[in-house]
C-alpha cells in the first residue's frame, strides 16, 4: 500500500455501540461503573499478591499478570469508548486506530495463552504435587510470562501490519465502537481474501493450540481429582477447575465467534458489539472474582489490608 492510499483516509468514524440518542449516557454510566470496577478489582489484585509474601507463589504470579493484562485490554478499548458515548464527533484517527487494533489484539492473544499457561500450572500442582515446586520455579514462571507475552505481541505486530496494508477510500465508517479486524476488513476497498485467511489461519491456531492446552491439562486434573480419596480434597480441587474452566468458555467461546465467524453481508454487526463488550469489558471486570476473590487466602489479605495490619 503506498502513501497516497493512506492520505485517502486520515480518520476514522466509529458509530459506537448504539446509534439511539436516549441510551447513550445511560450506557455511560453502566460502562463507567464497569470499567471502574476492573481497574480497582484488577489493580487491588495486583497490589495484594505483591504486598502478602504468603501470596507470592507459581499460581498467583500467574494471577497478576493475569490481572495486568485485563487492565491494558480494557484500558485499550473503554476509554475511547465511553468518550464517544459523551461526544457527536466519534471519530478516531489513523494511528490511533491503528494503535488501538494493535494492543486490544495483543493483549487479547496473550490473555489466550496465558489461560493455557495458568491451566498447566494448576496441572501441575494437582497431579505432580511431589515436583511442583522443583518444576515450577520462579524462573520458569518468568520465562513463561515473557514466552506469552513475546507471541502476543509478535502475533499482533503481524495481524495489525497485514490490516493496515489494505486500502481504505470507499468509506471510512467503522460498524464498532472500536477498532477491529473484521469490521475494518468490510470497510476495506481492497481485495481483503488473503487477509481473511491469514487472520483466519492465526485466529484458529491461537484458539484452538492455547485452548488444547488447557483442555488437556483438565482432563488430565479429571483423572487426578477422581483418584482422591478424601471428599474435601475433591471438592476443593474441583472448585478450583470450575472457576477457571467457567472463565475459559467465557472467554474462548466469545473469541471464537468475532474471529473464526468471518463477516458476511447481511450480518448483525449490534450483536458482534454485544459479545465484544462481553470480552473486551465485562470478563476483565469479572476476573479478579471468579479467579482470587473466592479464594481465602486472598481474602485473609484483603482484610489485613482493610484492617491496617501490615503483618507482611
Amino acid at each position: 500500500m503506498t502513501r497516497s492510499n493512506h492520505s485517502t483516509v486520515t480518520e476514522f468514524v466509529l458509530m459506537g455501540f448504539t446509534d439511539r440518542p436516549e441510551l447513550q449516557f445511560p450506557l455511560f454510566v453502566v460502562f463507567l461503573v464497569i470499567y471502574l470496577i476492573t481497574l480497582v478489582g484488577n489493580f487491588g489484585m495486583i497490589l495484594l499478591i505483591k504486598m502478602d509474601s504468603q501470596l507470592h507463589t507459581p499460581m498467583y504470579f500467574f494471577l497478576s499478570h493475569l490481572s495486568f493484562i485485563d487492565l491494558c485490554y480494557s484500558s485499550s478499548i473503554g476509554p475511547k469508548m465511553l468518550q464517544n458515548l459523551l461526544v457527536k464527533r466519534k471519530t478516531i484517527s489513523f494511528s490511533g486506530c491503528f494503535a488501538q487494533l494493535y494492543f486490544s489484539s495483543a493483549f487479547a492473544t496473550t490473555e489466550c495463552f496465558l489461560l493455557a499457561t495458568m491451566a498447566y500450572d494448576r496441572y501441575m500442582a494437582i497431579c505432580n504435587p511431589l515436583i511442583y515446586t522443583a518444576i515450577m520455579t520462579q524462573r520458569v514462571c518468568r520465562e513463561l510470562v515473557i514466552g506469552v507475552y513475546t507471541y502476543g505481541f509478535l502475533n499482533s505486530v503481524i495481524q495489525t501490519v497485514l490490516t493496515f496494508q489494505l486500502s481504505f477510500c470507499d468509506s471510512n465508517v467503522i460498524h464498532h465502537f472500536y477498532c477491529a479486524d473484521p469490521p475494518l476488513l468490510a470497510l476495506s476497498c481492497s481485495d481483503t481474501h488473503t487477509k481473511e485467511k491469514q487472520l483466519l489461519i492465526f485466529s484458529a491456531v491461537n484458539l484452538t493450540g492455547s485452548l488444547l492446552t488447557v483442555l488437556v491439562s483438565y482432563i488430565c486434573i479429571l483423572f487426578s481429582i477422581i483418584k482422591i480419596q478424601s471428599s474435601e480434597g475433591k471438592c476443593k480441587a474441583f472448585s478450583t477447575c470450575a472457576s477457571h474452566l467457567t472463565v475459559v468458555v467465557i472467554f474462548y467461546g466469545t473469541l471464537f465467534f468475532m474471529y473464526l465467524r468471518q463477516p458476511k453481508p447481511g450480518s448483525s454487526w449490534k450483536y458482534n458489539k454485544v459479545v465484544s463488550v462481553f470480552y473486551s469489558l465485562v470478563i476483565p471486570m469479572l476476573n479478579p472474582l471468579i479467579y482470587s476473590l473466592r479464594n481465602t487466602e486472598v481474602k485473609n489479605t484483603l482484610k489485613k489490608m482493610l484492617e491496617g495490619k501490615e503483618s507482611w
